[in-house]
């Protein structure tokens, strides 16, 4: 079982590449995840003053309608066995899930939707080394200009 990330980045979709040859290769089903982060969340919701349970339903069901966009083009669905959508902390949720789901590696984009340089990485870590810290898998990190004929 391969667990890919997926934050609706070029980044992502890159991995997502990656992950569906590999998959072939190696006979191997993909589980998709995106992770509503809690921390945007809860901005969110003391900006607009909402319960934060509404906010939260309202971005999960946003990034469940982002997935069916995202692979609406998607050639090669029948390695896809689930997509799924949590909120947390992306870094713990994609380590809860690789445990749950037993998954034999991780492949992820680099970097995100948000970029590269932002102040939290470069003081606390990416989301990718934070992963690695945490799980005892593999984890394959997968650059944003990967070369597609490459893969």
């Amino acid at each position: 079982m391969i667990l890919v990330p997926i934050d609706f980045s070029d980044c992502a979709l890159n991995s997502l590449r990656y992950a569906t040859e590999t998959a072939e290769k190696n006979d191997s089903s993909l589980v998709l995840l995106h992770v509503v982060d809690s921390r945007e969340a809860k901005r969110i919701a003391e900006y607009t003053k909402e319960p934060l349970t509404e906010v939260t339903a309202r971005l999960k069901n946003q990034a469940a309608q982002m997935f069916r966009r995202f692979l609406s083009e998607w050639n090669k669905k029948d390695r896809i066995k689930e997509t799924l959508v949590s909120c947390g902390p992306p870094f713990q949720e994609i380590a809860i899930k690789a445990r749950e789901i037993d998954a034999d590696i991780i492949i992820m984009g680099g970097y995100g939707s948000r970029g590269k340089g932002q102040i939290d990485e470069i003081f606390f870590g990416s989301t990718v080394e934070k992963v690695i810290r945490l799980l005892p898998c593999p984890v394959l990190c997968v650059p944003v200009d990967w070369p597609e004929e490459d893969i």
